[in-house]
């Protein structure tokens, strides 16, 4: 396991908890979306082309899912984020998520992403 799994695992059990519908799909797009921005987060490369088409395709997954109103928005502003493929756009996606997961799905899954956030932000930059 790595260091940033347990935001991860949080996430994926709280998945497990919602009964099927939007809670749970919501539950599952924030998975996707916050392991992309561990991902780019962690990444000590310049961003590349990978890292873009990444984000996309994570945006044509998150498309079809029916998730609660205010964390929708959320991921779209997360998306908008994540698109530049920096650790800094990483950690103002997953910072910024935390209040609309907090409105949609409660304070446990907003404890996961403010962790994932605060294990971006702590980790040293490469120079």
């Amino acid at each position: 396991m790595t260091d940033w799994s347990p935001p991860l695992m949080a996430l994926l059990t709280l998945q497990r908890q919602f009964e099927r519908g939007p809670k749970r799909e919501g539950a599952f797009a924030l998975w996707l979306t916050v392991r992309a921005a561990i991902d780019l987060g962690l990444n000590d490369a310049p961003p590349d082309k990978a890292d873009r088409r990444r984000v996309a395709l994570l945006g044509q997954r998150l498309a079809p899912l029916a998730v609660p109103r205010p964390l929708s928005r959320g991921l779209v502003a997360a998306l908008s984020h994540l698109e530049d493929g920096t650790p800094a756009g990483a950690r103002i996606a997953l910072a910024q998520l935390v209040a609309p997961v907090r409105d949609a799905l409660g304070p446990d899954a907003a404890e996961a992403v403010a962790q994932a956030a605060r294990m971006i932000h702590g980790r040293p930059r490469a120079s």
